[in-house]
């Protein structure tokens, strides 16, 4: 499976700046995907429609805090090294860049 790991990028963004790290697990032979942001709170989320193209994972994920809305995401995974992008609504395109594993 492409990505296995906790890979941990820097963000900048008008409402945090500061490391956030995804967690991509295998769980049943399916992807289990999560997200961390010390010191944040973050709401449930939920991922569906992923899909896997070479080494680059994309797909559709929903939050509570934003109902109705999809976030679409895609992250391109290296040997040691992830670049992808969230595109949420109200804030664009959050851009995901040099980010390395950590575990």
């Amino acid at each position: 499976m492409v990505g296995i790991g906790k890979w941990q990028f820097f963000m900048d963004t008008m409402f945090y700046r500061g490391n956030a790290f995804l967690l991509v697990r295998e769980k049943d032979g399916d992807y289990d995907i999560g997200l961390e942001v010390p010191g944040v709170e973050i709401p449930a989320i939920t991922f569906s429609n992923v899909t896997i193209e070479e080494n680059t994972v994309s797909g559709i994920t929903r939050t509570d805090l934003l109902k109705g809305k999809d976030i679409p995401f895609s992250a391109t995974f290296t040997d040691d090294t992830a670049n992808g992008w969230l595109k949420v609504p109200f804030l664009g395109k959050l851009k995901l860049k040099n980010g390395v594993k950590v575990a």
